[in-house]
């Protein structure tokens, strides 16, 4: 059996940050975000990652971010670039904005060779998400069902005071097996309570509810689905919405549940979620990541003298 890859989910962070020179440091040290989950990553098992980019980043992420990991981990680059289409298809006139979530794993799949984690590059997901995930994808094969996993994290431990989030809602069944999974863009939460917007009305969500935070473990197998899956997405979806339709992994997960070819494990974490999803929410998680010090979750020197 293959030892699980992390897939890391970077090819938007030029266009979130205004450029990845203007990444933000959450410590002292220079750390980001995808520093501290690497390191998770790391001591979790993990030895390879892939790091899905913009071809046109790929100078600057490596010296941003690509020679320090190079010195502890294999690494590996994958470009999402809107003209990795299947055969006989080309990019919609106009269309700027990349093809979604799965298609930033079809894009890897050069790589993909066993099982293997998928991350967001800005989230913080904590030391135990890491190894739930780890653990899970080294320990469990394909039979008559693909065994996939994710990591679920309880809602009120992943909103901002700073404005809406987007997440992905989970029905989670009594053996811990996801139902479903709903995707809601618009999640706030306040001192009366957490609600998502649909339509203009306000619904209530309770507090303990599941939320995918896009931390996914995947056996080999689901790269052929998201291959086959593709061109019948771009055949349903680009003639009604050529410039914004988005090919996401909870669609390819849920299509797999609904046709009974997949399990998903849900990973229950307590763990905070940290991320700037707004400018205002970067004081927050630099007070975390230096009590996560204090604590001796993380030192100064996350490599040692490879920080440098």
């Amino acid at each position: 059996m293959e030892k699980p890859i992390l897939i890391i989910m970077a090819a938007g962070m030029g266009s979130r940050y205004g450029g990845l020179k203007q990444i933000d440091p959450v410590d002292k040290e220079g750390h980001i975000i995808i520093d501290f989950s690497l390191f998770d990553a790391k001591r979790a098992g993990f030895e390879t990652v892939v790091f899905v980019i913009k071809k046109e980043n790929e100078k600057i992420f490596k010296e941003v971010i690509g020679k320090r990991i190079e010195k502890i981990m294999t690494v590996h680059y994958a470009f999402q670039e809107l003209n990795d289409l299947p055969e006989g298809y080309s990019v919609p006139q106009g269309r700027e904005k990349p093809w979604g979530t799965a298609h930033a794993i079809y894009c890897c799949r050069q790589w993909i060779h066993g099982p293997f984690a998928v991350i967001n590059a800005d989230d913080y997901y904590g030391v135990e998400s890491f190894q739930m995930i780890y653990d899970y994808l080294s320990t469990h094969q394909d039979d008559k069902y693909y065994r996939l996993a994710m990591v679920g994290y309880h809602i009120e431990k992943t909103l901002t005071e700073n404005g809406t989030v987007a997440r992905g809602i989970c029905e989670v069944d009594e053996q811990g097996y996801l139902v479903d999974i709903t995707e809601r863009t618009k999640i706030k939460g306040n001192q009366n309570g957490i609600a998502y917007e649909d339509n203009g009305q306000w619904h209530a969500l309770n507090k303990g509810t599941i939320v995918s935070m896009n931390l996914w473990g995947f056996s080999q197998g689901i790269i052929e689905e998201i291959i086959k899956g593709f061109p019948l997405f771009l055949d349903e979806q680009v003639k009604d919405n050529p410039l914004k339709c988005e090919y996401f992994i909870p669609s390819v997960v849920s299509q797999l549940l609904l046709h009974q070819k997949a399990t998903v494990q849900v990973l229950k974490t307590t763990a905070k979620w940290y991320g700037v999803t707004y400018k205002e929410d970067k004081p927050v998680v630099e007070k975390a990541i230096e009590n996560m010090k204090q604590q001796g979750i993380y030192t100064s020197k996350l490599w040692g003298e490879s920080d440098e």
